[in-house]
């Protein structure tokens, strides 16, 4: 990452967006892996984990101020599930939304991290659909 095309404050955003993204596959892959048995999406999920980083984790480190986060606190919608559909359903769209904050932000550093972020966006897209259709 070149330190001078992007603010500190967007190394914030981008990280907070990266670890959105992470968790909230995580989530759909171990509900898949564990409840659901299922490895062949549950293996799709781990590999798109997996490549939904970036090598200067430490840069995001030294910004990363969660205890100052202004929406830390959880809103009412996200304490509020009714069954396992909502919570993978929920994931799904938190990981394609930061997938796409990604995607944006790295347009003006990385091109080929932009490209990346939006080709994991699609992959979530498609996942999502195979897995919400057939549960």
């Amino acid at each position: 990452m070149k330190s001078n095309s992007l603010s500190p404050d967007l190394f914030r955003v981008i990280d907070a967006n990266i670890n959105r993204l992470k968790e909230g596959i995580r989530v759909v892959e171990d509900i898949l892996r564990y409840k659901d048995n299922n490895k062949e999406l549950s293996s799709k999920l781990k590999s798109l984990r997996h490549r939904a980083q970036i090598k200067e984790t430490q840069q995001l480190l030294q910004h990363r101020d969660s205890v100052n986060d202004v929406l830390r606190p959880s809103t009412k919608s996200e304490q509020n599930r009714s069954n396992l559909e909502d919570i993978l359903t929920a994931n799904f769209k938190r990981a394609e939304e930061s997938a796409r904050v990604l995607e944006e932000l790295y347009k003006l550093e990385n091109i080929q991290y932009s490209e990346n972020f939006k080709t994991v966006r699609y992959e979530l897209y498609n996942l999502e659909k195979e897995v919400i259709i057939n549960r």
